[in-house]
């Protein structure tokens, strides 16, 4: 059971029997009445956002989600194909279930893939990861770290702003929040 208090990004609630999760949220204190706090939510099921706003002090269930390790094996037949570590159990996670986080990963990646009743919902990669740029304009010999930017393709396929002094082939560290370069590896 959790109260509005125990709100924080990323919390998992259970609203009208739909899992969701909690994307931002805002704690409000009008001069008159009693506090509130408007959030923002995601169905796990659907992907529909939603904005709704709970009193302060009302009490939720947290949503039936488990959560299991897995690795990244490939994509096919408009699915991600995943492992399970423990078991080696492979399922296939349609396309639109892992949109927020297939430019993140690669082959061999490890993940951790949400289910609720059995069904897989959504996938949550790592906070950082690590890939090799595959096409972008060549550095020049002079470019620092805070000059300015260009474009590059990542082996992923993602497109991204990296620093002048980097070339094809070099690894960087992406940050998958929100999807910007971090640094450069090794």
């Amino acid at each position: 059971m959790f109260s509005t208090s125990d709100f924080r990004k990323g919390l998992k609630i259970e609203l009208e029997g739909q899992p969701y999760i909690m994307i931002d949220f805002l704690h409000v204190k009008p001069g008159k009445g009693g506090a509130f706090i408007r959030t923002r939510l995601k169905n796990l099921i659907t992907g529909a956002v939603l904005n709704k706003t709970f009193r302060s002090g009302e009490k939720f269930e947290g949503a039936n989600i488990e959560e299991t390790v897995m690795q990244y094996l490939y994509e096919g037949d408009n699915e991600f194909h995943f492992m399970n570590n423990e078991t080696y159990e492979q399922i296939g996670i349609p396309s639109e279930k892992v949109e927020d986080v297939k430019n993140f990963m690669k082959e061999g990646t490890t993940v951790t893939v949400l289910f609720h009743k059995g069904i897989p919902v959504s996938v949550e990669c790592p906070l950082f990861a690590e890939l090799e740029i595959k096409e972008t304009a060549p550095g020049m010999k002079g470019d620092t770290v805070s000059g300015g930017g260009k474009p590059a393709v990542l082996e992923t396929g993602y497109r991204i702003q990296v620093p002048l002094f980097l070339n094809e082939g070099d690894v960087i560290k992406v940050d998958t929040r929100t999807g910007e370069y971090i640094e450069r590896v090794g």
